[in-house]
């Protein structure tokens, strides 16, 4: 664990478990270098303890990555707690959580991420007040898929020469908050959508709403298409799925897309441009952040347009070396944080 937090940058790893809750729980600080950092509270089954820290660190490196890029005064971190079958009051764990977080004394704020719900925030701040998207300062998950969708025009520009969405088919796996979102921007813009989910019943909803196309979730990746939206949870690519596809682009809202950035090179050697994940969905992390801090709606929304400006920005820079945009986003985030 310490040669991947070395390897990653990662400043420190606080374990913390409470018998009384069954909670046990990572929060990783990657970087206080802009700020305080900032990163969403996971609640997930893991094979086993190595598991759920490997995915703090490398989940906290970019958001590292997301709050430079995106110009925001926070540097990065994440939460995981690991998900019991079954669990007896799941309101006094994420309270022990809250403890937990207050403990740090500032220096790690969190917010909802996969598994967690505004509620569960809620219950996080009955104990800290290092918390946000609680019921009251909303849920994040719009802003990122609008920023998401933002992306995709971008992405759609540099690649087919058009930010016209209109007929264009998009594959979109993963139907969570932030996935069923851009579903429906994208239907809206009148995109053609293929959609996938564990969860059949997301799916139909999808079917039944954006006339979307349903295939299955393992053989989406494989599905031709124009623009393949990965918006589940953990890496969908690597040596062997980047050699299935069929698009043009990819571009979604997941965190840690590429097992690898060799994986990058290989989707540049196809001639797939690859939006790198922590610079199109920084939306939820721009919302979240500037609303604990108390700034307006509207500095809100010009950070978030803000968003395909520094994606095309990467794209040019990729471009013009002759590199995968994901070592371009890298080598500029690099920058940010350390000179």
């Amino acid at each position: 664990m310490f040669e991947l937090m070395q390897s990653t940058r990662a400043q420190s790893l606080h374990l913390f478990i409470d018998p009384p809750t069954g909670l046990k729980a990572v929060v990783v600080i990657h970087s206080e270098q802009l700020g305080p950092a900032m990163g969403g509270c996971r609640y997930l089954p893991y094979a086993d303890d190595e598991s759920a820290m490997t995915d703090a660190i490398r989940l906290a490196q970019g958001m590292s990555y997301k709050a430079a890029l995106a110009g925001l005064p926070m540097g990065g971190g994440k939460a995981v707690i690991v998900r019991n079958p079954h669990v007896e009051n799941r309101a006094a764990l994420f309270e022990a959580f809250g403890r937990f977080v207050d403990s740090l004394q500032g220096r790690f704020i969190t917010a909802v991420d996969s598994g967690t719900s505004t509620l569960d925030m809620d219950c996080i701040a009955q104990s800290t007040p290092y918390v946000t998207s609680t019921t009251a300062s909303g849920d994040p998950s719009p802003h990122a898929a609008m920023g998401v969708f933002a992306g995709i025009r971008a992405t759609s520009m540099a690649r087919l020469g058009s930010d016209n969405l209109e007929g264009l088919r998009v594959a979109v796996q993963g139907l969570g908050n932030v996935g069923y979102a851009l579903a429906e921007q994208l239907h809206a813009a009148g995109a053609e959508l293929l959609v996938s989910d564990l969860d059949p019943g997301k799916v139909r909803l999808a079917v039944e709403q954006f006339s979307a196309h349903p295939v299955a979730h393992e053989a989406l990746i494989s599905t031709p298409c124009d623009i393949f939206a990965p918006c589940g949870v953990g890496p969908v690519l690597n040596g062997q799925s980047v050699m299935q596809l069929r698009c043009a682009a990819v571009a979604g809202s997941a965190n840690n897309q590429l097992t690898t950035l060799q994986v990058a090179d290989q989707l540049e050697s196809r001639g797939i441009l690859y939006a790198p994940d922590y610079v199109i969905n920084a939306g939820g992390l721009i919302y979240v952040a500037l609303t604990h801090r108390g700034e307006a709606v509207g500095t809100i929304t010009a950070h978030l347009a803000r968003i395909p400006t520094r994606l095309t920005e990467v794209f040019a820079h990729a471009q013009a070396e002759k590199r995968s945009p994901a070592r371009v986003a890298q080598m500029l985030a690099e920058r940010l944080l350390y000179g």
